[in-house]
């Protein structure tokens, strides 16, 4: 992979809708290169699938996040289904796997509950996704058009149009709604260990204080080697971050641990990504049984 590689690949991660025309437009090449490479990048298996990927808080829903020793995904996945329903699995490099489960009430007690329940597998981190009271307006219709994009989140405005019976106005409505929902993004799951050129890596930042302010220290100093929009859970940041080597990779951490009110920074390197959907398929189905055709969500 090229540099122009990787600047696709982290457009595409940040939304997997916008058009290779687009994306050519603002990296300054041709809609059809983007085209050819986007190919050639799911012929080689970097990009597995294109996805969506939903904050289960949207749905009324909280979410725990767990930092656990170990990598056997079928021990870890038994554990995580006696707490919640599983969100994402992510085995990192050094025997770590960061784990994602979407719980429907009383989220202080699944915490406890995971580590007494969770015993044969050692939790290095556990916490909470900070919902700040999240509102949703989604509206049954809009859950309908949410259900063919998890298909297929690529898929034209007139295709979705025939499958679902209505107009392409609305369709075009519903995708501005989602476009304007930071709970909502078009993404895709790449395969980090095909990536030839590039390291992708996370570093999991603890803040001391000020935490939108940190947040906007780093976009404005590190943004260029972001792979993806920083994602915030209580008071820690996730930098999805891109290095050409180890070396430059463990001077962005050290660089990034420097940054005022950082308290804390650890450096994970995934092996494999793998979001599970069938928590948002049930929340989908459950919230589509409401009488009301508004349906509005507020976490607790």
């Amino acid at each position: 992979m090229d540099n122009l590689d990787i600047k696709i690949l982290s457009k595409l991660l940040n939304n997997c809708r916008e058009s290779d025309r687009q994306i050519g437009k603002e990296l300054g090449v041709s809609g059809s290169s983007v085209r050819a490479r986007i190919r050639k990048m799911e012929q080689s298996k970097i990009i597995e699938n294109f996805t969506v990927k939903v904050d289960p808080p949207l749905l009324g829903l909280g979410v725990v996040y767990i930092v656990v020793s170990g990598q056997n995904i079928n021990e870890i996945l038994e554990q995580m289904n006696l707490i919640g329903k599983p969100f994402f699995l992510v085995p990192c490099v050094g025997g770590i796997t960061v784990c994602g489960i979407v719980v429907k009430e009383n989220l202080q007690e699944k915490i406890k509950l995971a580590k007494n329940l969770m015993k044969d597998i050692r939790i290095l981190s556990i916490f909470e996704a900070e919902s700040n009271n999240l509102n949703s307006n989604l509206t049954k219709t809009d859950l309908e058009i949410l259900e063919q994009l998890l298909k297929d989140p690529r898929q034209k405005i007139e295709n979705i149009s025939k499958k679902v019976n209505l107009s392409t106005k609305t369709i075009t409505r519903c995708l501005e709604k989602f476009d304007e929902n930071e709970a909502i993004q078009f993404t895709l799951v790449y395969d980090p260990t095909k990536i030839r050129g590039f390291i992708s890596h996370a570093i999991l930042v603890w803040v001391d204080k000020d935490l939108h302010k940190t947040l906007k220290f780093l976009e404005e100093n590190f943004s260029e080697s972001f792979l993806q929009i920083p994602f915030i859970a209580k008071n820690q940041i996730v930098l999805f971050m891109y290095s050409k080597d180890i070396y430059s990779m463990d001077d962005l951490t050290q660089k990034i641990r420097n940054v005022e009110n950082i308290k804390l920074a650890d450096l994970f390197i995934p092996k494999k990504i793998i979001f599970l959907h069938d928590w948002l398929k049930s929340a989908i189905q459950d919230s589509k049984i409401f009488p009301k055709l508004h349906l509005v969500y507020q976490t607790n």
